[in-house]
């Protein structure tokens, strides 16, 4: 495990991102069957997966773009909105209570969100900046918390997952084992991954959004594996590798009581 400050890593030229698009569900197209459980469940999953990328789209806008008949997408938003999962305004429909509960119960890794919530609040206050807490879900990156100050720069959304190339997803892939769902890689992507184990930080100089830059630092399990990355955001004003060597005292914090927890 190598935790040296004296390189830096930046990532090649990736298109920065825009708003995702919600890929319909195959074998959807269909109305679906009363007792055809399965197919219920990946309706319900399809509808709540575009009510979080499309939050305040209407039924119709829903139903294609899950490739939904819209009289079964209408049912089952329904559905979703008697259990709390969904909530529904004006005929426009978005993540409601019931989700956002369930959500916060998710855990990575035992005990990671709980002991990170202090080291992020004193991060944020070191650097006056907006702090993440993010770890590599299905080849995105995954936000599972955010924590800003007052006048901080902030993205352009709350959108929980973004692209594996942010900073903080850079980190996480560059220890990950192989086969991961990110498609083609850079040309460069080992030597860069290689320096980026070397320094233990990676940098996002606004190649995913514009005006958006990015340091971030791994936080270790009690085995040495990285499961999360902390990552601060800024402007392109700001030196990355000073902001990655406030990160890692926070993300050493995080790390010394995981390896108390697990010991």
């Amino acid at each position: 495990m190598h935790r040296s400050n004296t390189a830096t890593a930046t990532a090649s030229p990736l298109p920065r991102t825009g708003p995702l698009n919600t890929v319909p569900l195959p074998g959807l197209a269909g109305p679906l069957s009363a007792t055809g459980g399965r197919s219920v469940l990946e309706g319900a999953f399809a509808l709540l997966n575009a009510v979080q990328q499309d939050g305040g789209a209407g039924v119709t806008t829903l139903a294609s773009a899950c490739g939904l008949p819209k009289t079964t997408a209408y049912r089952l938003l329904d559905q979703l909105v008697e259990l709390g999962a969904v909530e529904r305004s004006a005929g426009r429909y978005r993540i409601g209570p019931g989700m956002f509960r369930l959500g916060h119960g998710w855990q990575p890794y035992p005990g990671l969100r709980s002991v990170a919530q202090r080291p992020l609040r004193r991060l944020a206050a070191a650097t006056g900046m907006t702090v993440a807490l993010a770890v590599l879900h299905q080849g995105q990156t995954l936000v599972l918390d955010r924590t800003t100050v007052a006048d901080s720069l902030r993205p352009p959304d709350d959108r929980q997952t973004w692209p594996w190339y942010t900073a903080a997803g850079k980190v996480l892939v560059a220890w990950a084992q192989p086969g991961l769902p990110l498609g083609p890689l850079p040309r460069n992507w080992p030597a860069e991954a290689g320096l980026i184990r070397e320094c233990g930080a990676a940098y996002d100089r606004e190649e995913v959004l514009e005006g958006v830059c990015c340091a971030a630092v791994p936080v270790y399990a009690a085995d040495g594996v990285p499961v999360a990355a902390l990552s601060v955001l800024t402007d392109p004003d700001h030196r990355l590798e000073r902001l990655a060597d406030t990160a890692r005292r926070a993300a050493s914090a995080i790390t010394a009581e995981l390896g108390r927890r697990d010991g």
